[in-house]
């Protein structure tokens, strides 16, 4: 069985909403799933590193806060120079989400440091595989309406609560992402 563990960080529920998401599209498609969240001091047990170790793909995971990932995501990747030196993860698959209030917000910026990240450790980056929903048509809840193709983006409204947001086009779409990083995982296993 294809093993994919999503790491990330989530400062008020939205993050984590969009990771389970994210883990039921992986689960779907056959994958054993182990959800990791980084906590609120930035760091992950032992257990969970050597889960990490064992995944065929890591998703990463973070708010993006200030136009990056927040400041726990950060010391957990630092944390990563163990694993970085011995190449434990080279050639994982490796995948990104994010979330943030803003349609926009800088989450490409967030993207981009996932993606650095995933390639200090040598690893195989996957993308949406989604064609945006970008026609007149488009509807706020359609697969992929933030057009992103580099990973998976999420938004939740500033003032919404994790029940409110990410909306529901967002959650179908990281069930979808989810489900296409553990289908590549399995083809390259």
């Amino acid at each position: 069985m294809t093993k994919v563990a999503i790491v990330y960080h989530s400062g008020y529920g939205h993050t984590t909403k969009a990771a389970e998401a994210v883990q039921a599209g992986a689960v779907a498609a056959g994958a054993e799933v182990d959800l990791i969240l980084i906590d609120k001091e930035g760091n992950i047990t032992d257990a969970q590193w050597a889960s990490l170790a064992a995944a065929q793909a890591i998703i990463f995971g973070s708010p993006t806060y200030m136009g990056t990932v927040s400041w726990q995501f950060k010391k957990f990747a630092d944390a990563t120079s163990k694993p970085w030196y011995t190449q434990v993860w080279k050639d994982k698959i490796a995948a990104g989400f994010t979330n943030s209030a803003s349609m926009n917000g800088d989450k490409l910026s967030t993207l981009h440091y996932l993606f650095t990240l995933s390639q200090q450790h040598s690893m195989i980056w996957v993308g949406t595989g989604m064609m945006p929903s970008n026609s007149k048509a488009a509807q706020r809840n359609d697969i992929n309406y933030l057009a992103s193709f580099s990973g998976l983006m999420t938004q939740s409204p500033s003032d919404a609560s994790p029940e409110e947001g990410p909306l529901p086009g967002d959650l179908e779409t990281a069930k979808l992402f989810g489900q296409r990083i553990a289908t590549v995982a399995k083809k390259l296993a």
